[in-house]
């Protein structure tokens, strides 16, 4: 059961949908009559919960970003701002109608939502309060998290709502202060929240840690991250799945499985729109993905508009007898000679190469009610443990630390996908982990980060140019909303 989707929806009454960069819509509420009580605080958690079903936008751009994917489409001028990332012409300008400036506002009202609670948080005292704290603070360091990774210094406010008028007082904060932020935010987390949570999808310790771990990594903190990894490996509640268990992974009956770290819930409840993508309960992105042109006699996978298509080379980066290949792609032609009855028009999509990701498509089981492509139930797995054991084997090897316990967490990963031990040290072991990273999450958004973090970017990327593309441009309505009090990022 999805439970706090269900709670979000009574919540939404209170909170009405809205992407203005500086207004949240609780602002309606009079302060002095608000936050009297423990039900007021957790009507605006879960408000705060609600951004994080935006995010699989993000994860559906970094890949698109990165050299797994290409843009696909109908045609070069559908969703252009989706395929001006791809090619790596993106630009702050045109980025109003569904861009980047939507994804930056987004992230802006999530944080603003959460600081609503922070700015009031000693108004009242309840038992449970300490935990709503906890929580909106990973909910604060998972949004910011996501903005200085796409944009790096930002503007912020600590424990205080961004008003209109204080774009023109607040200048970007250094991501270096960003990230000190997001880590306070994430050890208290983990300080104050256990590992099992009596509703499915609230944050949890191990939540909390895998996050604050990757924070780390993402500054080459490798002792700081080794150690945070190394306690939620040895002593939280997560596992792998078993290779027997792993065609699942990705299955609707196993969503939040003992191998998903923290998962963002989504429903099959019909809201939201076209012109109100953050009204959404479910999650667009894995119609978005589907084969366009395609009929599936066998009733399992549902059609699409053939965005984010997988390249030959993220195929060819597969081992032969990688359990996790059919998991992951979907080879569209092989399908349909496996499936007689099932037919694909090759020519009704852009940039198609026969590839698709299977783990976020529609399955036509999830087309419960509504629009099809805007109410799949698909959760998004935002941090897995296979994740987690990586991301431990990079710290250790990258940091010095140990090149064994590093080849043990990566061996455990390939294990389970049915492939040897790996005993390489040293640097090769540090290529090693990066192939691995790539194979295990594509799909899933991480890699154009990985690569940008471990400066392999310009090298990978056709279009990328370094000291640019690193991070993504300040829409220019946002410059101009500063009054220019905010430089744009570097080339743009």
């Amino acid at each position: 059961m999805k439970n706090l989707i269900y709670i979000l929806i009574v919540s939404l009454v209170v909170f009405s949908c809205s992407d203005s960069f500086v207004d949240v819509a609780s602002e309606d509420e009079n302060s002095e009559d608000y936050f009297n009580s423990e039900n007021d605080y957790q009507l605006t958690l879960v408000a705060a919960y609600d951004y994080l079903q935006t995010t699989s936008k993000f994860y559906q751009y970094a890949e698109i970003a990165s050299d797994n994917t290409l843009c696909g489409g109908e045609s070069a001028t559908d969703s252009p701002y989706i395929q001006q990332i791809d090619d790596m012409i993106h630009s702050p300008v045109g980025q109003s109608d569904g861009g980047l400036r939507t994804m930056w506002q987004w992230m802006y009202e999530a944080v603003n939502r959460c600081n609503y609670i922070m700015e009031f948080q000693d108004k009242t005292d309840f038992p449970n309060k300490t935990s709503v704290i906890a929580q909106t603070r990973f909910l604060r360091a998972y949004y910011n998290f996501i903005l200085v990774k796409w944009w790096g210094d930002v503007p912020m406010l600590i424990d205080k709502r961004i008003r209109f008028g204080d774009q023109f007082t607040i200048d970007r904060t250094p991501k270096a202060e960003v990230y000190a932020l997001i880590e306070d935010d994430l050890i208290f987390a983990a300080a104050n929240l256990p590992y099992v949570q009596n509703e499915t999808g609230r944050v949890t310790k191990g939540a909390a840690q895998a996050l604050l771990g990757k924070a780390y990594l993402y500054q080459d903190k490798f002792d700081e991250a080794a150690a945070v990894l190394e306690d939620l490996i040895n002593n939280g509640p997560h596992r792998l799945l078993t290779s027997e268990e792993y065609p699942n992974m990705f299955e609707r009956d196993w969503e939040n499985n003992i191998e998903s770290v923290f998962e963002v819930q989504y429903s099959d409840v019909d809201g939201g729109s076209f012109d109100c993508f953050q009204c959404l309960e479910g999650n667009y992105t894995t119609y978005f993905n589907g084969p366009r042109g395609f009929v599936d006699a066998t009733g399992k996978f549902d059609a699409g508009y053939s965005f984010n298509v997988p390249t030959q080379e993220v195929v060819d980066a597969f081992e032969s007898g990688d359990l996790r290949y059919e998991t992951s792609i979907l080879d569209i032609e092989q399908y349909i000679i496996d499936n007689p009855g099932s037919s694909y028009d090759e020519t009704a999509g852009y940039e198609q190469t026969g590839y698709f990701n299977r783990k976020y498509i529609a399955r036509k089981g999830d087309l419960d009610i509504g629009d099809a492509a805007l109410t799949n139930p698909d959760n998004y797995r935002a941090i897995r443990f296979a994740d987690v054991l990586l991301m431990a084997a990079e710290a250790l090897n990258r940091g010095g630390i140990s090149d064994t316990r590093a080849q043990d967490y990566l061996n455990q990963v390939r294990n389970r996908a049915l492939l040897p031990n790996v005993n390489t040290t040293g640097s090769n072991l540090t290529n090693d982990i990066y192939k691995e990273r790539r194979v295990e999450l594509v799909g899933e958004g991480h890699r154009f980060f990985d690569l940008v973090r471990t400066g392999r970017a310009a090298q990978e990327i056709e279009g990328f140019v370094a000291g640019k593309h690193e991070l993504f441009p300040i829409p220019i309505e946002e410059i101009n909303l500063s009054g220019g009090r905010w430089a744009q990022n570097p080339g743009y």
